[in-house]
């Protein structure tokens, strides 16, 4: 091109270079650059960082119980036309439904990304305006709703324990004073205690005592609450003060010694006391959970592996939108200056969980690899370019990276891996635009010596704007759509093509604003430039790439050649998967420092057999050498995670459910990854399981969102056989299939069940209600809380609980042998009221969508064979 061909062309420039002509000797254009570092400074700083990405995963749980129906008529009466009216709500993807015996447990899934508020107002709404959907006599109570989201995920959980081996009660008031102090730290929502048994006056029946002093369970209620209770009467005048006096009646019940001597009955002339027909204690209430904590061989306190010492586990969660690494920081700080004040001394605290500790050192390992990567890319441009060029492609790529982490701030977005993730995916194509127009106005300066960088730099600019333009809307086009993938995965990995895209609109404004102008402040002239002549790099590249690029240039047949080689390589390259030689994944396995060990025992195990099996499981974790400790949860569920917020884990309270929460060393101290760590350990823990007839899931926190399981089997179909028989021949096949492990049902196992029918034809004619008999049993095996203690210092409520002592609950012969008050005033026994009918117990029965399902269940043990196996077994199925 000649001096007045390419002045011609100036002077008829593109957008792009009439853009660079004006940025590039602007004033402004520094105050802009400046401005886009300040606010990328910015947002590194008030962008909170977390574990995983903030993402909306609302869901609600509706209890609604309906005491003593079966499991049939639960789901007849209760859960399918609940189901119904909720299926009304805007926005909701899935509703389950669960009959079990004498409550309904109904989950409404909302679609990824409707706000918390929105969903709790529409659910809400449609409860209140349905409020008449069943008769006031049926016996329905009102439901109760439980929202659940990503907020519920404790980001810190520390566990406390004695090695002097305190009581569970005694921890479980310690960490009561400790939840106050912890609700003061900023950002925090809610701190929740899991485990210890509760306190209570236990007030243990005398069936025998009751029967000889002519009283009764009822009775006894009746008595404690009357007794405890005290009113404002009033105001009488105060003739000797003149004034007015205010006159309160009635007492309160403030120790076990008052509990004791309340007269409950007159027998024989004399008043009969409480003492008289109970044993009154104060002490914890019957345990419906047990946790406990076993140090292990890879931790602190190494020479203590397989001890276990009672615990209570305190679990914290932060506010939407607080920076999940201060809150966590925070409530370490505020522990440390509880220690000796309202911990006491000899009161162990073990933090088992730190999200945010965790979310620290992604976020800074990340933006360790995201400074690699931008300094890989100025080394390598300064190399093939010069120093000069490599300045000004560095200062382009630190501008957009700071530009982008501002906009992503603006978005919404939280600092995580895997926002995190997408600028280190974007370096290489975020760099291009500054690279290609440096790299034109390099070319220009050797073409056009005589010209000035400002005369160059326009045209240089203009020349490649519109190739420019194009590819980054082409990158963008081909990321974008990423963004309206739906359910969690969208979501969940949004951050990738919103953040790339914005990344791409900013690298290609900075490439014609900001580089023009530093390209005119760095470069040398290109006079200069061009007596010195090209690099040594430059003139072995030149002779490399035309000694192997001409050949190829003269020859046909040696580029059909070359082509066909590259066929053939494509082909191997694709093969390797088909060998398994490359498994192919959504996702890598992340090395984390916790896994979780999820046990089920068969239905109507007692929960001393449950922590028999834990013990035992949990002996054996605490004597590898990669465990930190060991919580265990028997009866109750372990601190959840984001994957056990979508498996409803938190819903796990019965005798036969437990959960052993496992903590690895730091994953800078083994040599294993945790997943490699968990797959070796559960083999022997499957034979544990086995030998207690227990099933055990061994469950790995996912590295992209979570799931119910890996394998999900829905068996559809109106017949309940038919649905039991399928999912058991399902489970088998599960079974039978290599690599597929951790299989299991919504199937439960026959347990035995008895049955108290009352004789209502002798109930009646002895003036004795079948709901007073019913009321009895309940007292005497699961307790009733009668009245509570009002002391002045307790920060929960203690109630006095009357209750069958545990050794009377061995068989029905304490049960049968309750005194019932007849209408004459005379002592019937239970057993002549009832006749006692044995049978199984109900099943729960499942539905989702308003169809009734039975859920089959596997995970895969993460080898090369595993999805080959599925295949094999998908096509006999």
């Amino acid at each position: 091109m000649s001096h007045t061909e390419h002045t011609t062309a100036s002077s008829a420039m593109g957008i792009s270079g009439r853009i660079a002509a004006a940025f590039q000797a602007n004033a402004i254009t520094p105050l802009l650059a400046l401005v886009a570092l300040l606010l990328g400074l910015f947002a590194v700083m008030v962008t909170p960082r977390e574990e995983e990405p903030q993402i909306n995963v609302t869901m609600a749980n509706v209890l609604i119980p309906f005491p003593g129906a079966s499991s049939a008529d639960v789901e007849k009466m209760v859960a399918a036309p609940a189901e119904q009216v909720l299926s009304q709500i805007v926005g909701v993807e899935h509703t389950y439904a669960v009959a079990r015996p004498g409550v309904a447990v109904l989950t409404v899934q909302y679609q990824v990304g409707v706000p918390r508020t929105d969903a709790l107002v529409r659910l809400y709404d449609v409860l209140n305006s349905n409020s008449d959907w069943l008769p006031q006599g049926l016996g329905v109570m009102a439901p109760i709703v439980k929202p659940k989201g990503i907020d519920d995920v404790p980001v810190i959980a520390a566990t406390l324990y004695s090695h002097d081996a305190q009581s569970a009660l005694s921890l479980e008031r310690v960490a009561a004073s400790i939840e106050s102090e912890l609700k003061r730290v900023a950002g925090t929502r809610e701190v929740k205690t899991i485990g210890g048994p509760g306190r209570a006056v236990n007030v243990w029946l005398d069936p025998a005592r009751m029967r000889e002093r002519g009283v009764s369970t009822q009775v006894l209620q009746q008595a404690l609450s009357a007794a405890n209770l005290g009113l404002p009467s009033g105001t009488v005048v105060d003739v000797a003060h003149g004034g007015m006096v205010t006159v309160e009646t009635g007492e309160f019940l403030t120790s076990p010694e008052d509990v004791a001597d309340i007269v409950v009955g007159v027998h024989e002339g004399r008043p009969v006391y409480l003492r008289e027909v109970a044993r009154v204690e104060a002490g914890a209430k019957s345990p419906t959970q047990y946790v406990w904590y076993t140090p292990g061989a890879g931790g602190a306190d190494a020479k203590l592996a397989g001890q276990v010492y009672p615990a209570v586990t305190l679990t914290v969660t932060k506010k939407p939108g607080e920076n999940a690494v201060d809150v966590a920081k925070n409530v370490r700080t505020r522990l440390t200056e509880l220690q000796n004040t309202v911990i006491p001394d000899g009161v162990t605290v073990s933090i088992t969980r730190d999200y945010g500790q965790t979310a620290a050192e992604k976020a800074n390992k990340l933006i360790q690899k995201l400074a690699f990567a931008t300094g890989s890319v100025i080394l390598l441009v300064g190399l093939a370019l010069g120093r000069r060029e490599a300045i000004i492609v560095g200062a382009a790529v630190i501008l957009t990276l700071t530009a982008t982490l501002f906009a992503s701030w603006a978005w919404g977005f939280t600092l995580n891996r895997v926002s995190l993730f997408a600028l280190i995916f974007s370096i290489g194509i975020l760099v291009d635009d500054a690279i290609v127009v440096v790299e034109n106005i390099h070319r220009h300066r050797m073409l056009y010596p005589g010209k000035t960088l400002a005369e160059i730099i326009p045209g240089a600019v203009d020349e490649v704007g519109g190739p420019t333009i194009l590819a980054t809307m082409t990158v963008i086009a081909a990321l974008l759509p990423m963004a309206f993938v739906t359910g969690l995965m969208g979501p969940y990995m949004s951050p990738i093509p919103i953040n790339s895209s914005m990344g791409m609109a900013i690298s290609l404004a900075i490439a014609f604003t900001v580089t023009p102008w530093l390209a005119l402040k760095f470069t040398q002239s290109g006079g200069e430039h061009a007596a010195h002549g090209p690099s040594k790099i430059t003139s072995g590249l030149q002779r490399f790439f035309k000694a192997v690029l001409t050949p190829l240039l003269a020859s046909a047949g040696k580029r059909w050649l070359l082509g066909a080689g590259i066929v053939v390589a494509m082909a191997l390259s694709v093969g390797l998967a088909g060998v398994q030689a490359v498994v192919l994944k959504m996702l890598p396995f992340d090395n984390k420092s916790e896994f979780q060990v999820v046990v089920d025992m068969p239905a109507g195990t007692p929960l001393e057999s449950t922590a028999a099996v834990l013990q035992d499981l949990g002996d054996y974790l605490a004597q590898q050498k990669e465990v930190v400790d060991v919580q265990a949860y028997a009866g109750t569920s372990s601190p959840i995670t984001f994957n056990g917020l979508v498996r409803q884990y938190y819903l796990r309270s019965e005798a036969e459910s437990g959960d052993l929460q496992v903590t690895l060393v730091d994953k800078h101290q083994r040599t294993e990854k945790s997943h490699a760590i968990a797959q070796r350990m559960r083999p022997a823990l499957e034979k544990i399981a086995e030998r207690h007839h227990a099933r055990i899931k061994v469950v790995e926190v996912p590295p992209g969102p979570p799931v119910m399981s890996p394998i999900v089997a829905e068996i559809y179909g109106p017949d309940e056989a038919g649905r039991v028989e399928v999912a058991k021949r399902l489970a088998k096949r599960f079974q039978a299939t290599p690599d597929i492990v951790g299989v299991d049902t919504s199937l439960k196992e026959e347990a035995p069940r008895a049955f108290l029918r009352v004789q209502r034809t002798r109930a009646e004619a002895l003036g004795i209600p079948v709901a007073a008999i019913a009321q009895a049993v309940n007292t005497a095996l699961s307790g009733t809380d009668a009245t509570y203690l009002r002391d002045g210092l307790a920060k929960r409520p203690v109630p006095v609980r009357l209750q069958l002592p545990r050794e009377d609950q061995v068989g029905l012969q304490k049960v049968l042998s309750l005194p019932m008050r007849a209408a004459n005033g005379a002592m019937v026994p239970l057993s002549e009221l009832v006749t006692v009918e044995w049978g199984k117990i109900d099943y729960p029965r499942f539905s989702k969508d308003l169809m009734p399902v039975t859920y089959v269940v596997g995970d895969m043990a993460g080898n090369k064979r595993t999805m080959a196996g599925s295949r094999r077994w998908l096509g006999t199925a």
